[in-house]
């Protein structure tokens, strides 16, 4: 089983940089590319619990999508923005990296760093130093 899960887009540059860095450190991971396998409503909600943040925080306010639906002028419930995320994948802050009961927004890349350091500081390689 892998340690840990990444969902990304793989042509986001910033998923390609923490995908190359988590490469670096040797870590085993489970890459989904939510955009071919859309993330179900349920694990969103999990994923949204284990990161820590409001739903509302985890949506890419300067898509150009977020301005064509008028999602600024809208006070939208959680479960509506689950139903939003679910056609429109691009809408998601990403990457979205999960490790037990903790996920992180990996955005700004180095962010991916503390993350795993949280974990274990002392099985980071040393040419990836904490930041």
């Amino acid at each position: 089983m892998a340690e840990l899960t990444i969902y990304q887009k793989p042509t986001c540059s910033t998923c390609k940089e923490v995908s190359q860095i988590l490469k670096d450190a040797n870590v085993d991971v489970e890459a989904v590319d939510y955009f071919t396998d859309p993330i179900p409503k349920a694990k969103l909600k999990e994923l949204i619990r284990k990161i820590g943040l409001p739903v509302e925080e985890l949506i890419r306010k300067k898509d150009q999508l977020y301005e064509d639906l008028r999602l600024g002028e809208k006070k939208l419930a959680e479960g509506q923005w689950l139903d939003l995320l679910a056609i429109y994948p691009d809408l998601l802050q990403r990457p979205i990296v999960e490790k037990g009961e903790r996920a992180i927004v990996a955005r700004p890349a180095r962010k991916i760093k503390e993350f795993l350091a949280s974990f274990a500081p002392e099985a980071l390689p040393p040419s990836l130093p904490t930041v």
